[in-house]
């Protein structure tokens, strides 16, 4: 789990499924830290890679370069990865750069 007083990152393992809930502010900022996290998981091919983006209140360029990369690198596996419970200020951003079509159950 990482918390700071803007952003919450946590992982929750289910039956063949890992959910990353993301909160708060996904920036430069907290960058590092989210790839910390997020690089093991994205190997593990034989599981569901889900971030939960219910919380989230805002993402900058950076935070969605490293959407992006997440899906490449699943794709380039052949592992299932999706987004879910996209905030709906979120999803208008995630509209505009064309990138929904992308996260929407991405194997």
């Amino acid at each position: 789990m990482v918390t700071n007083n803007k952003f919450t990152l946590r992982t929750e393992n289910r039956e063949d499924q890992t959910i990353v809930f993301v909160g708060g502010e996904f920036d430069l900022e907290v960058a590092t830290q989210m790839r910390a996290v997020m690089e093991p998981l994205i190997e593990l091919v034989d599981r569901r890679l889900t971030l939960n983006l219910q919380d989230l209140k805002y993402i900058d360029s950076t935070g969605i370069g490293i959407l992006i990369s997440i899906v490449k690198a699943r794709h380039a596996r052949s592992a299932p990865f999706d987004v879910e419970h996209v905030p709906t200020s979120i999803r208008k951003l995630f509209d505009m750069t064309g990138i929904t079509p992308f996260l929407a159950k991405a194997e």
